[in-house]
């Protein structure tokens, strides 16, 4: 865990600076300006300037993208305050977002997320899969807060809208290689070509992207297993056909699908292990496992769009999807050589969607409703092997084995409304109603040996099914249904043409669960309710600099956690149970600037502050007592303070135009295990800088990229399973956990890369 290069009130000063200075500044150039740039969202179903928007909404764009290199929707989190998006901790696919202070760490089928991811508007259910590469994109959006008027369900914490390109009408295509640290070699093709002309198009974008591992596992109680950790091996394609059958009509068939062949990510021991030789690795990166290293993550996608321009005033959107995930997964939680804590698992989900929309616009009004039913099936199975628990009891070894599906419908009707009441005053209210039905099924079953999910997960292994009927025992088999009503209402005021002040309340709601590790026959918890108010300003200064601030209150209620119940006499690790235990507040500000120093040089900083806090979190005793455990939590992956500070500066020359850029991101101190402060990051700062060339005639590009140039190590996942409440045992000095060794284990984000990227349009 690493300090940051700067202190607090360093960062502090330069943002202040940034902030007090963009007027004077401005005034300062004498040269022409062109202008700032103007940024189109959809952040409310419908085409708008991010600046008339009263949403808190950060848009990055496609030239912006490709100038800094970005590659994953991770790296957005650095042009979005308050906001984090880490690849989670076993693959390099998984999602693990936080908005404001809420989100979903645990990825297990059954738990919901508190962030929703959108590709094309349509909802990506699952964390599997949700770490996106930047492939033919337009834009990129992320609306901080609550959305649960318009995008319903699973967006207490705001949304990520993955916005593809539509196509030109041209015949094009463009390839893209890279090469870079660690025997990096990317190749990306696009293209597109007219089937009809003026009709029907086809287009097509291609990703095969490698890379070696940033470390490796030291030892593998497996032989013939690639060694290499954090490395990457995926592809991933989309094809398009897009019809216009007249002026008035478009339609749009999309089909997408990646394939994660990347290793198992190994974490990092922060304690050495008490039961094998496995002592902390002087690397980060490096690792010890007694599981196959091989894994997947295989994420596909179908849909149709269909917008048809009724008139003038109505516009009718149909927007149909299916998507399909499968994940075979090896996550060795105690990191070491002996089968201690492994957990070799499959998850399974499928989802369908329809949504209906008319939105309808004219002189002071603007208005949009719609219909929206989802169907999502998530299923999954893990072994959790704990052998040498097993040994140490006289047992051939121990695997606990939990599975099951969580299936769900939901339904719903929706509006929201803008309403002129005045030249400068205007009315926001919106409302969206939702049914929801799920049905759960929980299995468990114990084996005194080593058991994994299928035949051949291992060299030589094969599953018994005689054993497995007669061991697997039905826990839970339950349903439920909840109805929600999520309202919006807000004021805006247009100060002048280039200002405007809003104020917004808006409520969001995370669906109910049933437990998918349960034990026994509990209800499902009830959805978790955020109730949000938030007062902004959007303002351009004389097209040069623009200004944007939002200050923001939000109350986080029927939080869903896992209130573990220990008994002495049974053997499982799961005995736990879910409910509606916790209750958070937070309040901050986030401000995002953007410079137009002169037609070459163009800067920009963005500050968030949040405070965060739990303000009750109930649990019982092993007799079943009360008891309230509110000062042993804290809010995970929500610094206090994230900020970014960056410039943009193009040269035009004979040779072509240079466009160079940098950045200087800082996330302050935040925690990464909710209960007991077990483990938390020191606030760190990643230095990148980048810089392209673009010939003359618009087809060569060329892009040279520095990534976390200090090499700082920062801690992104974790997994903790050890004592620090048995005496002797501390936080400062834990004892052994689950699997009877001290399993402290960190994941880190990415060291100091550099790339090259050639780009050629024919």
């Amino acid at each position: 865990m690493t300090k940051p290069n700067f202190t607090k009130t360093v960062c502090a000063l330069a943002v202040s600076t940034a902030l007090t200075s963009p007027i004077l500044l401005a005034q300062e150039q004498s040269t022409e300006k062109k202008g700032l740039e103007r940024i189109e969202v959809t952040a409310r179903k419908t085409v708008e300037s991010i600046q008339e928007v009263p949403v808190a909404v950060t848009s990055i764009g496609e030239v912006e993208l490709a100038e800094k290199g970005i590659s994953t929707v991770t790296e957005i989190q650095q042009m979005s305050p308050n906001t984090t998006l880490q690849k989670s901790r076993g693959t390099n696919s998984t999602l693990t977002a936080f908005i404001r202070g809420v989100g979903q760490e645990d990825p297990l089928w059954g738990y919901e997320p508190g962030v929703g991811i959108y590709v094309d508007d349509v909802y990506m259910a699952r964390p599997q899969g949700a770490v996106l590469d930047i492939l033919n994109v337009e834009r990129i959006e992320v609306l901080r807060g609550p959305q649960g008027t318009l995008y319903g369900k699973n967006t207490i914490g705001g949304a990520i809208k993955y916005v593809t390109k539509a196509m030109s009408g041209d015949t094009e295509l463009a390839v893209k290689g890279t090469v870079g640290s660690y025997g990096q070699k990317d190749i990306k093709l696009s293209g597109q070509f007219p089937l009809m002309e003026d009709k029907l198009y086809l287009g097509f974008a291609y990703a095969n992207l490698n890379r070696d591992g940033f470390g490796e596992f030291l030892t593998s109680a497996l032989d013939g297993q690639d060694r290499e950790n954090y490395n990457k091996d995926l592809q991933a394609y989309r094809l398009t056909l897009e019809f216009r059958p007249s002026d008035d009509v478009f339609m749009r068939l999309n089909y997408d699908n990646t394939e994660d062949k990347s290793n198992s990510k190994g974490g990092f021991r922060l304690l050495p292990s008490m039961l094998t030789d496995a002592p902390v690795p002087d690397s980060v990166y490096d690792s010890y496992t007694s599981l196959p290293t091989w894994n997947k993550v295989e994420n596909e996608g179908l849909s149709l769009t269909v917008n048809w321009d009724i008139n003038d005033n109505f516009l009718f959107k149909s927007i149909t999807s299916s998507r399909e995930g499968y994940s075979p997964t090896n996550i060795d939680f105690d990191n070491t050589s002996l089968r201690i804590f492994d957990v070799p698992a499959i998850y399974d989900d499928e989802q369908f969607t329809q949504e209906f929309q008319l939105n309808y616009q004219t002189d002071g009004v603007k208005l949009v409703s719609g219909l929206y039913y989802y169907k999502g099936d998530s299923c999954g199975q893990y072994d959790a092997i704990l052998d040498e628990l097993g040994i140490s009891l006289g047992l051939p070894g121990y695997t606990s084995e939990v599975g099951g599906c969580s299936n769900s419908k939901s339904t719903a009707v929706y509006m929201q409304g803008s309403f002129d009441l005045t030249e400068k005053l205007s009315l926001t209210a919106g409302a969206r109603y939702t049914k929801e039905e799920k049905d759960a099924e929980v299995f468990n079953a114990v084996y005194f040996g080593t058991m994994y999910p299928e035949s051949g997960w291992v060299p030589g292994f094969v599953r018994d099914e005689t054993l497995v009927a007669a061991s697997q025992n039905v826990v839970l088999d339950d349903n439920a249904d909840w109805s929600r009503f999520t309202p919006k209402l807000g004021m805006e005021y247009q100060y002048s043409p280039d200002m405007m002040l809003y104020a917004s309340y808006a409520q969001g709601f995370k669906s109910g669960a049933f437990n998918p590790r349960a034990t026994t026959a509990e209800p499902a918890a009830d959805p978790e309710i955020v109730d949000s108010f938030e007062i902004g300003l959007k303002s351009d200064w004389n097209d040069t600099v623009r200004f944007n601030a939002t200050l923001f209150m939000l109350d986080h209620k029927d939080r869903q956690y896992v209130t573990l119940i220990p008994d002495p006499d049974d053997l499982t690790i799961n005995n736990q149970r879910l409910g509606n235990v916790g209750k958070s507040e937070a309040t901050g500000a986030e401000v995002e600037l953007t410079v137009l120093a002169t037609d070459s040089f163009e800067w920009y900083a963005t500050l968030g502050y949040i405070d965060s806090k739990f303000k009750q979190v109930k649990s019982v005793t092993p007799d079943g007592t009360p008891i309230d455990i509110t000062d042993q939590f804290s809010i995970t992956n929500t610094p206090k303070t994230t900020a970014n500070l960056g410039f943009n500066y193009t040269i035009n020359s004979s040779m072509g135009d240079f466009v160079v850029n940098g950045n200087y991101y800082y996330r302050s101190e935040y925690s990464l295990v909710e209960k007991g402060n077990l483990l938390t990051q020191d606030g760190y700062g990643l230095v990148n800088l980048g810089v392209n060339w673009y010939s003359d005639d618009g087809q060569w590009t060329v892009g040279l990229y520095g990534k976390n140039l200090t090499d700082e190590e920062y801690l992104v996942g974790n997994y903790p399973f050890v004592d620090v409440t048995t005496p002797p045992y501390s936080t400062e000095n834990p004892g052994p956990g689950t699997g009877g060794d001290t399993t402290l284990i960190g994941y880190y984000g990415d060291p100091r890369t550099v790339s090259l990227t050639v780009g050629y349009k024919f």
